[in-house]
Parts: structure tokens; sequence; C-alpha cells
């Protein structure tokens, strides 16, 4: 993964200027901002649904197509396409899209 340093911060800022405009930059950096957030409070309310889930998992209160329905609605929650992913693929995933400090082992 690359790291996005100044020098493309500011070609960046250059470019939206000249698309935008003054008067729109505070609006989408605002917009920006807010999808941020969204993003991040789904990617929390993900990560408490496959902890619950993992606890029931260990209880035995999933049957397997309890289970597989349960980790496509995260897969889903988290932009995860779950399609052709067997349940320990799919848990893969969730996890990798998941904070990296607090992944939990399959």
């Amino acid at each position: 993964m690359f790291t996005i340093g100044p020098n493309e911060i500011l070609a960046i800022l250059i470019i939206a200027f000249l698309l935008f405009g003054a008067s729109k930059l505070p609006e989408l950096a605002r917009s920006l901002g807010k999808s941020m957030g969204e993003f991040k409070k789904a990617q929390r309310e993900a990560e408490i649904e496959l902890r619950q889930f993992e606890r029931d998992l260990a209880e035995g209160k999933y049957t397997q197509s309890d289970k597989r329905a349960k980790l496509e609605k995260i897969a889903k929650d988290l932009g995860i396409d779950p399609e052709g992913k067997d349940d320990d693929a799919l848990l893969e995933e969730i996890n990798k899209a998941l904070p990296k400090t607090e992944k939990t082992e399959p």
C-alpha cells in the first residue's frame, strides 16, 4: 500500500480548486468528512456484530444456514461480495476489512 505524501496532497488540492472553485471546496470537504464518519460508524457496527456472532457461534446458537446468512449480512454491511466464497474465506475477508488492531482469529 502506498502513502500519500505532501506533494500528492498539494496536487490534489490544486486540481480540486481548479475543478470546483473556492466556494465549493468547504462544501465538498464537509460532505467527504460526513461520508467518512458514516463509513467508520458502519465499520464499528459490523465489528460489534461480528464479535457477537463469534460468541454466539462458540455457544452453538447457530445452524450452518444461520451462520452463512449472518456472515453474508456482515460482509454486505462492509461492502464485500459474498458470492462464490466459502465461510472461512468470507470470514477472512471480513477480518481484512476491519481495523488491523481489532481483528479476531477465525
